[in-house]
């Protein structure tokens, strides 16, 4: 079977001897994406930043939908931009995935694609649909201005299409490039959004969009559709902010002799008080978040729920999220991003967490106590950073915290205290050699032990402290 030029898609009418013009592969697409196939998602990130929780959402989304579908998800580099974005900047964004355990299937970058894209603008270009645009931008500006002041909307007049042999000569002798626009239809373009329902955008009412600039570099439109045909995207899961650009997206898939895939345009991310997080995206990053001490499955937990009818609890693996998902969960509404609640998922995660998970992480904090330190104090951490201040607390050497009239009842519990420092029993001697029970029993002791007024359970940390540090802490002493 023949391949088409660049594309990796077999022609089966060809032998392997053929040819296949890129304009009969545009004419074959339909057959061939209309064909039962599973289902391929992507996410397709620039490396011109850090990766947010904005983008973690699309991401995971996509994961998410594979996933339940037994499908595949492909991260696609939108590297098109070479002065922003950064070698290094890339290999933050796969580090990042990889840390947050949204591996994908396939990938590939879209610099590595250029004389595709130039392809697929050939064939544009000869059904007359990608025209050039000689107009600099202050006249661009003027035209937009003297529209406002006539009270019509900012569209582009498509002046372009009037230009002579002559114009066009004379533009390029004073040294013009044109930029090259895409020319709708002006008819309306429907589709069912699997979040938002039935979308309609009037192509009459938008202008024609600009695919490639004037410097020869492609925007971010071209590139995407050539290639969600050639990756076989079935499914475009991203931000409601791309739901406009979706009537052009549409026509020009079906200008280039393809189907659009399915469509779902999730809420966008606001702050807990319902403000733009766009000034606070840089804390909000991965590599920040990292740093700060969450678990991958806290962060994922909260961007899976927030937005849908499910509530916000934690789970601990993405087979689970992948489980619950449904685009039918997703609402209208634009979903929460509440650090308390983030902070919330990642206690209760390290409260299930087993010994094996963290021991490398105690390990580097130089936490002493091994598993029986861990499941300890566990369940009194909200980062794992935490148990360095609980390490300290038993094993470092500090004076025991005690008030003026808590002295003789402490003094009375270091000498009640057996060598076993078993805690049941020294409970049991204080009772009945004292008139202290309750709170009054217990918090004088937690102070002197530990010097703080709340915590993990005693009898595991008496045990963990041994009997002769427990004793000099009750009196007082340093130990």
């Amino acid at each position: 079977m023949a391949t088409g030029i660049g594309w990796g898609i077999s022609e089966p009418s060809l032998s392997d001897d053929d040819t296949f013009p890129i304009s009969n592969l545009y004419r074959a697409w339909p057959a061939l994406y209309s064909a039962a196939m599973s289902t391929r998602v992507r996410f397709a990130p620039s490396p011109t930043g850090k990766l947010h929780v904005g983008n973690v959402r699309t991401a995971l989304m996509n994961v998410l939908h594979a996933r339940s579908t037994g499908g595949t998800f492909i991260l696609r580099i939108d590297d098109t931009d070479q002065e922003r974005g950064s070698a290094e900047l890339e290999q933050g964004i796969r580090d990042d995935l990889t840390w947050l355990g949204l591996h994908w299937g396939e990938t590939f970058s879209q610099s590595d694609r250029f004389a595709l894209y130039d392809e697929a603008a050939a064939v544009l270009k000869e059904k007359g649909l990608l025209y050039p645009c000689y107009d600099t931008a202050d006249e661009l500006d003027r035209q937009r201005k003297l529209q406002g002041v006539q009270g019509k909307p900012p569209i582009y007049d498509r002046r372009a299409l009037e230009l002579t042999e002559e114009q066009i000569a004379a533009y390029e002798a004073e040294g013009r490039t044109p930029h090259w626009r895409f020319k709708l239809s002006g008819k309306t373009v429907i589709w069912h959004d699997l979040v938002r329902g039935e979308q309609t955008i009037e192509t009459s009412s938008i202008s024609d969009p600009v695919l490639i600039r004037g410097d020869g570099s492609y925007l971010y439109t071209l590139p995407s559709v050539v290639d969600d045909l050639d990756a076989k995207i079935t499914h475009v899961i991203r931000g409601e902010d791309h739901v406009t650009n979706s009537g052009a997206q549409i026509e020009i898939f079906h200008a280039l002799g393809g189907t659009e895939p399915k469509f779902a345009h999730t809420p966008l991310l606001v702050d807990k008080e319902g403000g733009k997080l766009s000034k606070r995206l840089d804390g909000l990053s991965m590599r920040q978040l990292r740093e700060d001490g969450y678990e991958p499955m806290a962060i994922l937990s909260l961007l899976a729920k927030i937005g849908t009818s499910d509530p916000v609890e934690e789970r601990f693996t993405i087979k689970q999220l992948a489980e619950e998902f449904s685009f039918d969960k997703i609402a209208r509404s634009p979903a929460r991003f509440d650090d308390d609640e983030l902070r919330m998922l990642n206690a209760k995660i390290l409260h299930e967490t087993p010994y094996a998970q963290v021991k490398e992480r105690l390990d580097a904090l130089g936490v002493h106590g091994g598993e029986a330190f861990w499941l300890a104090i566990r369940d009194n951490v909200e980062v794992v950073d935490d148990a360095a201040g609980w390490n300290a607390a038993i094993y470092a050497p500090m004076a025991g915290k005690i008030e003026p009239e808590d002295k003789p009842f402490c003094d009375t519990a270091a000498e009640l205290l057996g060598d076993d420092a078993d805690w049941s029993e020294l409970v049991r001697k204080l009772k009945d050699n004292t008139d202290r029970k309750g709170k009054r029993l217990f918090m004088p002791l937690r102070l002197a032990l530990t010097g703080r007024n709340h915590g993990p359970q005693l009898g595991p940390i008496l045990s963990l402290m041994g009997a002769a540090r427990a004793r000099a802490r009750l009196r007082g002493e340093t130990a």
